[in-house]
Order: structure tokens, then sequence, then C-alpha cells
């Protein structure tokens, strides 16, 4: 784990790179993913720019740690889908969120994968970790209870807040 990986029995957490981009982009490619989040699906030039971004592991003005995860399904180490967690506060809080590709949903990936993100975080004295939820999209609400947020009465940009404060 010490390089960024985190292994469990069903799939691999392994950093992401600007290589991830096509690949990705195939995993992605459903537009039905987008639904509940809005946008579509990206083409490899796009992504190829925003993980150029994502990989440098930090906003521009260092207030936010960025860590962002392939989820590799064993044992053939096939791209599934993504995880990521933005961590400010100076390691004490962390926002999560993840996406599994259409054909790879309702295997558990996103659940297991999130789950496995919440102990890293954990790991790493994260105190407060938070997703945003569209309050229509079961399953990613079943994910984010799984992973031990619960639901708050507070919305951004359409999206319900779950939250799991201080823990440990």
């Amino acid at each position: 784990m010490s390089d960024g990986h985190i292994v469990t029995d069903r799939f691999e957490l392994v950093p992401l790179t600007v290589d991830d981009a096509a690949e990705m982009a195939g995993v992605l490619s459903d537009p039905g993913l987008y639904e509940f989040i809005g946008g579509a699906p990206p083409a490899v030039a796009d992504l190829r720019a925003w993980y150029t971004r994502l990989v440098a592991g930090r906003s521009p003005d260092g207030r936010q740690q960025w860590f962002n995860w392939i989820v590799r399904r064993t044992p053939d180490a096939r791209a599934v889908g993504t995880v990521q967690a933005t961590v400010t506060d100076e390691g004490r809080q962390a926002e999560i969120a993840w996406i599994v590709g259409a054909d790879f949903q309702g295997q558990g990936y996103a659940t297991a994968a999130a789950g496995a993100l919440v102990e890293w975080l954990d790991g790493r004295g994260v105190r407060t970790i938070t997703a945003h939820v569209h309050p229509e999209h079961q399953a990613s609400m079943v994910v984010a209870e799984r992973a031990g947020l619960q639901p708050t009465d507070r919305f951004e940009d359409g999206e319900r807040l779950w939250i799991r404060a201080d823990v440990g």
C-alpha cells in the first residue's frame, strides 16, 4: 500500500495515470452513467487532459490533496471504474466519489471500492468523510450507506450531502 495501491480479494485500486485515459474512455462510454451526475461520455483527449491535472495530486493553491484510483478487478486487471478522494483541512476531511462502468454495475464493485477507500482514509487519520449523491440515485445511496455514511438534510447543486464524522 505504500506505493498507493489498495488490494482486496476482488480488485485492486491502482493510482490513476494519464495512460489510463484510453481504457477508461471505454469504461465510461455509456450515456446512462451521466443521468444523475450530468455531462456526457468523455473523449480520450478530454480524459487525458483531466487526468493530467489529477495526477498532480494537489490543487493549484495546495489546499486540496487529490487521490484517484482505477478500480481493476482481479485476476484480469480489467478497469471497471474509479474512486477518488479530495482531502482538505490538513488531512482531517475528505470528500469521496465513485463511478463504475455500466457493464460492471450490480456486481458490488462500487460498494467494495468505496469501502476500501474509506478504510484507507481511516488509516491516514481522516476524521470526516463526505459524499454528494443525487436523491434519486438509489444505487449510489446504497454505496454511501454501506461505506458508513449517513444522509443529511443539506443539498448542494441538487445532491444530498452524506457524511461520516468523528470516527476512531
